[in-house]
């Protein structure tokens, strides 16, 4: 077993670092086993990526880790009742359950988790799939919407001793009630339930979209609900599906530990999102406030030195602060991640120095720190050495690059062309601050 947790570890090498592999899975590994993950899979997912989902979970089991599946299968579901010729209609989000729809959803809902379960039992996976016994239910409204379920209790009993036996966990979104009848559960209510129930480190939701996308359909890589939350709900391109998502993952994340975090992904890039810096989906968090200060006093700068030098395993030359012009620092509530910008060539800001701790990295606190940067000065430039692990994460948020020697210039939101150059001759010239180490 260890020859194959050693042999796993090298293959996520591949996606980052072995360092940031084994600090994940570290991490991943000081809760208890049922308390890893949560991960809700849409039916479209098990419709269209069930091989991509079925090898990521087994890779997952493979180091150890137990994620808790809840699956739904509306794509599925819809087609069978089209094909029976069943009417179906959505009331206030919930789909109208009679009897008729009762018969034909239910055995389609077994055959999507025996889907999956055949899938990881022929990768060598051992998988139970759960569909009756953990969302205890009752009727919400017989008379509106049929045979829907409202949770009243969640019994953790079979899950846990699915996990003890060694075996992944699948879940459906049925309920029972008192009386023993079969009840429609709302997926996102269930998910909800169960997350509260569970209190996971990590929950993901698997999306054929892979995250959630901006107003240019890229994929928004972290969201720190106490920064942008309200602005987000704001923006005009925010609406219908996401939008809905975003208030079901405040909810969601609002009644959690803080330090739980909801990734968004796909399921073949779960593995890459899990287990390095950079991610590959959106990053939600609760998040901590971000303060300007401007300018900066003493004890803040002598904070801001200290971080920096325990996280760059490096002194900064003592008159470093005093060379500063016009500084200006962002720093978290935490002091874990902090930004320091100066006036620069052209009166154009300048970033200095970018911080986050090492006990943060991962978190999303510096993706968070970044899109606040960018708020507060839409043109910058910056430079970074072509040795820094950081620097391919800056080329994806730059505008431009310019490499010289061992080092890289960045710029953002400076369209002139001769502002551009003026400033890559500056950033060039700087000095990096360091003692020991005079500017280039």
């Amino acid at each position: 077993m260890s020859e194959i947790r050693e042999t796993v570890l090298e293959l996520l090498a591949q996606l980052g670092s072995s360092r940031e592999a084994r600090q994940y899975l570290k991490e991943f590994s000081s809760v208890g086993e049922s308390r890893f993950a949560v991960v809700k899979v849409g039916g479209g997912i098990l419709l269209d990526h069930l091989d991509e989902l079925a090898s990521a979970l087994a890779f997952l089991h493979r180091l150890g880790l137990r994620p808790v599946v809840l699956h739904g299968a509306g794509p599925q579901v819809d087609a069978a009742l089209d094909n029976a010729g069943v009417e179906s209609e959505r009331i206030d989000g919930l789909r109208v359950t009679t009897e008729d729809v009762m018969a034909v959803a239910r055995p389609v809902i077994y055959e999507q988790t025996m889907r999956l379960v055949d899938a990881l039992e022929k990768r060598g996976i051992r998988a139970r799939g759960i569909q009756h016994g953990i969302f205890r239910a009752k009727v919400l409204n017989r008379e509106k919407y049929g045979l829907v379920g409202e949770i009243t209790d969640i019994d953790l009993d079979p899950l846990e001793r699915t996990i003890d036996a060694g075996a992944l966990p699948v879940l459906t979104f049925l309920g029972e009630s008192p009386s023993g009848q079969v009840l429609n559960i709302n997926a996102d209510v269930a998910a909800r339930e169960l997350v509260w129930a569970i209190k996971p480190h990590k929950i993901i939701f698997l999306t054929p979209a892979g995250g959630l996308l901006d107003r240019d359909g890229r994929v928004i890589s972290a969201v720190s609900l106490t920064n942008d939350y309200d602005a987000l709900m704001r923006e005009p391109w925010v609406h219908s599906g996401m939008r809905l998502k975003l208030q079901q993952i405040h909810e969601l994340l609002m009644g959690l530990d803080a330090s739980a975090s909801v990734s968004i992904t796909s399921a073949n890039q779960l593995t890459r999102e899990l287990f390095t810096y950079r991610g590959a989906g959106t990053l939600v968090r609760r998040g901590e406030a971000i303060d300007l200060h401007e300018p900066p006093d003493d004890a803040v700068m002598d904070q801001v030195i200290e971080r920096v030098e325990s996280s760059f395993g490096r002194e900064l030359r003592e008159d470093w602060r005093d060379r500063l012009h016009k500084p200006a620092v962002l720093m978290s509530a935490t002091g874990r991640a902090a930004a320091v910008v100066v006036e620069g060539a052209g009166s154009v800001p300048y970033l200095d120095k970018f911080v986050v701790t090492p006990e943060a990295q991962g978190e999303g606190l510096g993706a968070a720190m970044w899109q606040v940067l960018r708020a507060r000065y839409p043109t910058m430039y910056w430079r970074s050495r072509n040795t820094n692990p950081i620097t391919p994460w800056y080329f994806q948020q730059a505008d431009t690059s310019d490499r010289k020697g061992k080092w890289v210039v960045f710029t953002i939101g400076i369209e002139e062309p001769d502002l551009r150059r003026q400033v890559v001759k500056e950033a060039l010239r700087r000095d990096p601050g360091w003692a020991g180490e005079e500017g280039e």
